[in-house]
């Protein structure tokens, strides 16, 4: 799966894992790396599916995103590069055909709001 990031530093963490140990913690920068290794051995979203971290589509504000676990409460939220979405004609996204993600913040949402 193609990945790409929202920020600068997102990418950077990605790849310097010194830095993301530094500015994450280790186990979050940790987790973070594997997270990432998932999603670049994968074809579509729909293969990381059931792997551990609780891949999930995100609701109300957040919906069109989707979160995976790092360190509790801290999640990778992460978006499509399909635009519009895959959806069928119930309004379900198809996690078969999303082939691309943008990684767009790693955060505590449950604090939102």
């Amino acid at each position: 799966m193609d990945i790409s990031f929202e920020s600068k530093d997102l990418r950077k963490y990605a790849n310097d894992d010194r830095l993301a140990v530094r500015k994450l913690g280790s186990r979050r920068a940790e987790l973070f790396k594997q997270r990432l290794d998932d999603l670049r051995a994968a074809e579509t979203l729909e293969d990381v599916r059931n792997l551990p971290g609780h891949y999930h589509e995100m609701r109300e504000n957040r919906k069109g995103q989707w979160a995976c676990d790092l360190d509790q409460p801290y999640r990778m939220i992460f978006v499509p590069h399909e635009n519009p979405i895959p959806a069928n004609k119930h309004a379900q996204y198809i996690w078969l055909e999303i082939k691309g993600v943008e990684i767009v913040e790693i955060v505590n949402y449950h604090k939102e709001g």
